[in-house]
């Protein structure tokens, strides 16, 4: 490792690839709600936070988890249960005031069509505002499951039908 005077070490979580600084930075100068997408390998989670100086304040969140007390019997980290999460997350945030929010996926790698952008589609379709470009959201037939199994689609739909309820 370098040493001397004018060698300056990182930040910890720069140095774990964490964090990225200038990212976090121009997001939180935006003065917007961030809606903070963070995936697992199991699970896929959402919170809608607003910047504080005493730190982050959580306004709305939903995670994969609670969609299996609702009858969610799939996996909790494709492509249909990303969607529903995000619906979900959506409306909450819009019941908790929340009309318009900046994407925040941190140091995940990102994919057209992939899991982050299914959350989106979600967000989106709940009727937050969520600024994207089109072409990075997946098909209509993959949010669905129709990729999957036709089994899902029904479970989709009717996931989606009783968060309506709610």
């Amino acid at each position: 490792m370098a040493t001397g005077p004018r060698y300056n070490v990182a930040f910890r979580r720069r140095r774990e690839n964490r964090t990225d600084y200038y990212a976090r930075r121009k997001l939180l100068t935006a003065r917007e709600p961030r809606a903070i997408v963070r995936r697992s390998n199991k699970n896929i989670t959402i919170q809608f936070a607003e910047f504080g100086m005493e730190g982050d304040k959580v306004i709305a969140s939903a995670s994969t988890k609670e969609l299996k007390g609702m009858g969610w019997e799939y996996s909790c980290s494709s492509i249909p249960a990303a969607y529903l999460v995000g619906y979900l997350a959506g409306k909450r945030a819009i019941k908790a005031g929340i009309e318009y929010a900046v994407l925040d996926i941190g140091m995940q790698k990102v994919q057209a069509g992939g899991v982050l952008f299914a959350t989106v589609a979600g967000m989106t379709d709940a009727g937050l505002e969520v600024p994207h470009g089109e072409d990075v959201l997946p098909d209509e037939d993959r949010l669905n499951g129709k990729h999957i199994d036709e089994a899902i689609e029904a479970a989709v739909s009717s996931l989606k039908d009783k968060m309506e309820a709610e």
